[in-house]
């Protein structure tokens, strides 16, 4: 988010899945807000992944900026699976099927 590389929706969609998540952990007993947060992990995988593959800049337009925020948010892609497993961890100790 930090260039303005990829779109605004896709800030929008990792901080409301942030947002989201603060709500799973601050009511421990809502299996409702630790599946919305799971649904949300899913989804941002999946959105992630467009949103990187559409926007990703040609060589000639790579700052040393623009390098470092894209590799972020390959990064943030690649820990969004082991923080679905964990979540999902978390949905099965509160009760879920």
């Amino acid at each position: 988010c930090m260039n303005y590389m990829l779109p605004v929706s896709y800030a929008w969609g990792n901080f409301s899945v942030l947002a989201v998540g603060i709500w799973a952990i601050v009511q421990r007993d809502s299996l409702d807000a630790i599946t919305m947060f799971l649904t949300g992990l899913l989804l941002t995988v999946l959105t992630d992944i467009i949103h990187i593959s559409i926007f990703y800049p040609s060589h000639d337009f790579l700052s040393d900026a623009k390098r470092f925020s894209i590799g972020m948010a390959i990064f943030s892609l690649l820990l969004k699976p082991v923080s679905c497993y964990l979540v999902y961890r978390m949905y099965r100790e509160r009760g879920g099927e």
